[in-house]
């Protein structure tokens, strides 16, 4: 009988044990999530799911080291699998746009709950700022479909990624989203909706320019997402003044922040005229991101 190559199948768990060890070693900051995250995207599974296929083909196996290859590279997890997840939905990202990070999560959190407190008079308006991929933008129109969302964005390449995922999330049967290719510094920005807004939201540039940042950021995040000038407030200081005009009489807005600047944050919306100005910790208790509130009227 002619001889048949026969090709073993192989255990899951002592592979992500071994891509762990070498991303550790290779310095990325989460080695064991991170490999399992490139196992799961492999096997087309769930990562909860993992312990389910104790048992992978070769196949499976050379394409599970080569992405553990290019991790240790420290190339984005992000742009290994093709995507990041913001509240309920997953967003398609790659090189050319800013990669959504868990932190921004607090901040979508705190808009859905501000959402929950508004009369039910009026369909809620939301605007995001440098909207990027389109994360905060999205998730709040997937969570809140009666809502009507802005979102707004400069650069060419992030508005190709945001576009994308409105059309994909249109197509699961969102609410379409208004897509504005603009500046967020513009005074006049969106002058239509001046004084109508209910929720301003924002993940601006705001990173320092000499910051140390890691490779995953430094040389895969678009610089131009990334840097506000040399305390990292340029932006931000030039799009408070448009967040106090759009804003509604007892509108809300948050935005995020370098851990370095929250108190100028935080003075920029002060001398914008708005109010209830509370400064927000993330996770790890850095903080994270601003709130501030338009004057109700009398």
């Amino acid at each position: 009988m002619p001889d048949h190559a026969v090709t073993e199948r192989v255990r899951l768990r002592p592979l992500i044990v071994e891509a762990a060890g070498r991303l550790a070693a290779a310095g990325v900051a989460s080695p064991l999530p991170d490999a399992e995250h490139l196992a799961a995207h492999v096997l087309g599974v769930d990562r909860m799911r993992l312990a389910l296929h104790p048992m992978i083909e070769p196949a499976e196996a050379a394409r599970f080291a080569e992405l553990v290859d290019r991790r240790a590279a420290r190339i984005p997890l992000q742009h290994l699998t093709g995507t990041a997840a913001m509240g309920e939905i997953d967003l398609a990202v790659g090189p050319g746009v800013f990669v959504p990070r868990p932190e921004t999560e607090l901040l979508f959190a705190w808009a859905l709950a501000r959402l929950e407190t508004l009369p039910h008079d009026h369909a809620p308006i939301v605007v995001d700022l440098c909207t990027g991929s389109g994360a905060l933008a999205l998730a709040i129109a997937h969570a809140r479909p009666d809502a009507q969302v802005h979102a707004v964005e400069l650069d060419p390449d992030a508005l190709t990624w945001a576009r994308r995922n409105a059309d994909d999330r249109m197509a699961d049967g969102d609410t379409p989203i208004t897509l504005h290719a603009d500046d967020v510094t513009d005074p006049a920005l969106l002058t239509d909706l001046s004084g109508r807004v209910d929720l301003v939201v924002s993940n601006p540039p705001y990173i320092p320019e000499a910051a140390v940042l890691d490779p995953e950021v430094a040389d895969h995040d678009p610089h131009r997402a990334l840097f506000g000038g040399p305390d990292g407030l340029d932006v931000i200081r030039a799009m408070v003044p448009t967040i106090a005009r759009l804003l509604r009489p007892g509108g809300g807005t948050a935005i995020e922040h370098d851990d370095t600047n929250g108190g100028g944050v935080a003075a920029a919306l002060s001398a914008a005229g708005l109010v209830d100005v509370v400064e927000h910790p993330d996770l790890a208790g850095k903080p994270r991101f601003v709130v501030a509130a338009a004057p109700s009227k009398p």
